[in-house]
Order: structure tokens, then sequence, then C-alpha cells
């Protein structure tokens, strides 16, 4: 009843400037990642109101080619407006429930079928968990599920995640905490802008 989440929200995405060109022209859409290891599973994903982190992620796919599917020439970053309608938003006690039960099921179904559960680890020898190769398998038999149910299907995912060091001794806030939206639903994406930059 309260998974349709009110409201627009402004999501930012890193890319080559000549994929923000071709967006904003209206020429191209941003593609779905489908990785194994996509924090929130398969879509199209958004940093929520941080064009600053989208615009430093953009550099790192620039300066780590192997992490990105295009070439990054010229980093740049793409403003969307999202309507995040039928939302999977990890914030709320019903989303966290949910997830935990298909966990619980994706447990059951590797036990039938002799396969090993993925595991998430960690990326450049960091203590981040950036590779989630179970938490994507969650979130997609997740989809799988309420598909071959014929139950709604979530238009998007929102998630906080916890990244980096602390700021302070005995922080309870890290450096790189940020939301990020998953978009698996086109139409959620009303629009596509030029971001301004604070002057």
């Amino acid at each position: 009843m309260y998974s349709k989440t009110p409201g627009l929200v402004f999501g930012f995405h890193g890319c080559d400037q000549s994929v923000a060109d071709k967006v904003i022209k209206g020429t191209e859409d941003l593609k779905k990642s489908e990785n194994s290891y996509d924090w929130l599973g398969h879509g199209v994903y958004f940093w929520e109101n941080d064009y600053n982190r989208a615009f430093r992620y953009a550099h790192i796919l620039k300066d780590n080619s192997r992490l990105s599917k295009g070439k990054i020439n010229q980093p740049s970053v793409i403003g969307a407006i999202i309507d995040l309608d039928h939302c999977l938003n990890l914030q709320e006690i019903n989303a966290i429930n949910t997830l935990s039960e298909s966990y619980k099921m994706l447990v059951s179904l590797s036990k039938q079928s002799g396969n090993e559960l993925p595991e998430n680890k960690r990326g450049n020898g960091g203590i981040d968990l950036l590779l989630r190769y179970l938490d994507c398998a969650v979130i997609e038999n997740l989809h799988t599920y309420r598909k071959l149910n014929d139950l709604r299907p979530f238009d998007s995912i929102r998630g906080v995640f916890q990244e980096g060091d602390v700021i302070y001794p005995n922080a309870g806030f890290r450096e790189k905490t940020h939301i990020q939206i998953c978009v698996r639903n086109s139409n959620c994406i009303k629009g596509y802008f030029v971001p301004r930059i604070d002057i």
C-alpha cells in the first residue's frame, strides 16, 4: 500500500560526455547495467541528489576502464527526474523483510539444485563489499518470484550504502555513504537534464 513513493527525485549518472549529449538530444537512452555483482540488481543506476559523487565516479571509470563497458574519455554527468513509483525502498522495514524472504527462497533453491550461493566480495582490496554477487542474486530472485506469481513488478530499487572509512574516530558516518537508485522501468525516468554546477 505504501510502496508508491510520492514525488519526484533527482538522480545523477556519471558517463562519457558523448553519451550525455546523445541522451539529452534523445537519440540514445542510458543502458541498463546487468552485471552479476550490481548492488541493487539490474537496471539504470543513479546517485540520488549527488552530482559530485556521479562526477567522481565518472573519473574513476575513466581511470579504470575495466570497470565500465563503455570507454570514458571526457567524464560527464547527466541528471534525471525520476518517479520511483512502485519502489523496493530498502530504507523501509517491509522492503527489508521482503528481501530477507527472497534470500531464504534462494537458499532453498540453491540446496535443491546443488549450486552454491554467490558471495559478496571486497573490491580493490578495500574494506567495502563492492562486488555484491549475493545481493544481486537475492534481488533478481525476488523479481523472478514476483513475475512467476503475477505480482506487480518493482519499478525501482533504492538503497543506502555505508561505504568508505569513518570520517573521525568512533564515528557512525563514513566518507562515501550514499543513496543509490536502480531504475528497472524506464518509464520512471520523466526527463533528462544537463546539471547546473554550483557557483
